[in-house]
């Protein structure tokens, strides 16, 4: 779990926008799609690794992954979610 505190004081690195904890049931359709190959980033580099848990942005068509604790904050990491999981 990540401190509610600090996500009150992070924002998407690209929009300024507020950040959101991702739903547990979103993780696990984000993990679902990373082992079937289907999420890219932002650089359109196919996504490999699960999230523990991830950072959305406020549109919800980005999330932030973190993984073991650490957050990337890299906009060209965080992954583009489809329409379907938003």
């Amino acid at each position: 779990m990540i401190d509610p505190n600090l996500v009150s004081l992070l924002r998407c690195p690209l929009s300024g926008g507020t950040l959101q904890v991702a739903q547990a049931s979103m993780v696990e359709k984000i993990n679902a799609a990373i082992s079937r190959g289907e999420l890219r980033d932002r650089q359109d580099q196919r996504i490999t690794e699960a999230i523990d848990l991830g950072l959305v942005t406020t549109t919800g068509d980005l999330i932030y992954p973190i993984r073991d604790g650490i957050v990337c904050m890299v906009v060209d990491e965080a992954i583009v979610l489809p329409a379907k999981m938003r």
